[in-house]
């Protein structure tokens, strides 16, 4: 028996879900229900990708509307989750003497509350996000994830906010029902098997897997968020897959548990 929190990856989709009833939105709210109330979750969102590791150190991080073209109620959201100064620089210990900039100037992006907002709907829960280096390879994200792991056992929950599979040049935009294609569930499948077997070189391989897993991630930044939460994995956790489904055919909303 152990006291760690699980880690998530969440598929988070389009940003309509933070309005949505949907059964992803769902999966999430029981998620927030079934697990030990954390006293702060550190997210990493595909959407916080820069050329630097940076964390999220304000108090009232603000609520980051980064898209466009949707409708009005969509902007009038907000999720006013505090954060937690001090979970930031326990992050920045963590990860030494990698330099981490202290940041101001982010907020929660629709990675986080998006998806957090079903989560956690009370918004009482401090938010603290961690970007994604983007000059990085693979292999230094789930590094970063082994380093963050120790957060699991002093009641922090390890939230990974992307898709894994992500391709919306492939988007069925006006068939957002219809069946996934082919390549999208082979590498869902393949994805699932190795996060089953424990093989993290593999899913830090992804760009050698040939052609489904190059149209499933054509760019990396909605894929890496489940190497950090693939990384902080011990011993004795399993994993499970409390989400599941494929939005317009090309958009993964498959969920992770680890723990």
């Amino acid at each position: 028996m152990t006291d760690r929190l699980p880690a998530l990856f969440l598929g988070h989709g389009n940003p309509m879900n933070a309005l949505a009833h949907n059964a992803y939105t769902a999966a999430w709210r029981h998620l927030g229900a079934s697990i030990r109330r954390p006293r702060a979750v550190l997210v990493i969102s595909a959407h916080w990708y820069v050329p630097e590791t940076g964390v999220t150190v304000s108090t009232s991080p603000r609520t980051l509307h980064d898209f466009g073209g949707f409708p009005d109620a969509l902007y009038q959201l907000h999720y006013p989750a505090p954060g937690d100064p001090a979970l930031a620089r326990r992050v920045q210990k963590l990860l030494a003497p990698l330099p981490v900039r202290l940041d101001q100037s982010w907020g929660l992006d629709h990675g986080a509350w998006s998806v957090l907002r079903h989560v956690y709907p009370a918004a009482d829960i401090p938010v603290v996000q961690l970007s994604i280096d983007a000059t990085k390879p693979a292999a230094f994200h789930v590094e970063i994830g082994r380093r963050l792991a120790p957060l699991r056992a002093e009641s922090v929950l390890l939230l990974g906010s992307g898709n894994l599979v992500h391709n919306l040049r492939a988007y069925a935009w006006h068939e957002p029902e219809r069946d996934p294609y082919d390549w999208a569930v082979r590498f869902e499948d393949q994805a699932r098997q190795m996060m089953l077997a424990n093989d993290t070189a593999s899913l830090v391989g992804y760009d050698s897997l040939g052609p489904d897993a190059a149209l499933s991630v054509p760019t990396p930044e909605h894929y890496l968020p489940l190497l950090y939460v693939q990384a902080t994995r011990q011993a004795d956790d399993g994993v499970e897959f409390p989400v599941s489904g494929m939005d317009g055919g090309s958009i993964s909303m498959l969920g992770v548990r680890i723990g």
